[in-house]
């Protein structure tokens, strides 16, 4: 779960991922239907105003008429309207420029342990911090890592989840890292993709605990103790060297007594025994 600070700094991200929006990069953005792009004229201001990209990738421009922009980036949109406009002897050097004022033809999908999974529009260079922002951030029981799943060729028109443990369109991201401001798990998202996280794994502890029950691993590697503390630690009943796991070994129940130090599994059973005096 992300904490107070941690959700400060993906809010903080994702603005930060709108203003790139606004860069220079995001002339790279393909055009799709239903994209709603707004061009400016500084030599007629008649020609200045909003334009929805149709189902066959084109949108009626004053003088021109029909034009395509599907499948062009911002940039050739507004190269070919200049040059048209420069041909037809409309002007002798236009002054354009294209943008996008709506996003709607490309979309990612987030699902798994966040409070809104769904859809979502593409926007200019967005990132994971974002989606996951868009999405609410994750749940309680989200497990410690985003799966963000890249579609086939041909982009994807439902959530794409991965078929086995390391697929080659699969890229797994360390949300602990994420959240510690670790920059290169900032994974950038394209059309088509599906981010997926996790359910986390349980661990239950019982015995002389102060809040015994079952308990999401929120981090690789949890100790015993750490495991403990998710309980309310141990009552003043209970005795930190008689703790014992009770774990599934090979489809039979094992129990062996173990220190706080010790890692424990996803399944286990923490019984905390008490003291003999």
């Amino acid at each position: 779960m992300f904490s107070k600070r941690v959700l400060l700094f993906v809010l903080a991200c994702a603005a930060a991922g709108r203003l790139a929006a606004q860069t220079p990069a995001v002339n790279d953005y393909v055009i799709g239907p239903q994209d709603v792009l707004t061009i400016t004229s500084y030599d007629q201001a008649d020609l200045t105003g909003k334009f929805t990209v149709e189902a066959d990738g084109t949108f009626s421009f004053p003088m021109i008429g029909r034009f395509r922009a599907g499948g062009s980036t911002l940039r050739q949109v507004e190269t070919q309207l200049k040059k048209q406009l420069k041909d037809e002897g409309f002007f002798n050097n236009p002054q354009i420029t294209v943008s996008v004022d709506t996003y709607r033809s490309q979309k990612i999908f987030i699902v798994g342990e966040v409070r809104t999974p769904g859809s979502y529009v593409l926007s200019g260079d967005m990132n994971l911090i974002e989606a996951l922002a868009r999405a609410g951030s994750t749940l309680p029981t989200a497990s410690g890592q985003a799966l963000i799943v890249h579609p086939a060729a041909g982009g994807a028109s439902a959530p794409v989840l991965p078929a086995d443990e390391s697929p080659d369109n699969v890229v797994r991201v360390d949300l602990r890292a994420l959240e510690s401001g670790v920059a290169a798990e900032n994974a950038a998202l394209r059309d088509g993709d599906t981010v997926f996280v996790p359910r986390a794994e349980s661990v239950y502890v019982f015995g002389q605990v102060k809040n015994p029950g079952a308990y999401s691993l929120q981090q690789k590697n949890t100790t015993v103790l750490q495991a403990l503390s998710l309980a309310g630690g141990v009552t003043d009943r209970g005795s930190t060297g008689r703790i014992k796991i009770a774990r599934i070994v090979n489809g039979s129940k094992q129990e062996f007594r173990v220190k706080l130090a010790d890692v424990v599994q996803p399944g286990d059973t923490i019984i905390v025994q008490e003291r003999f005096f």
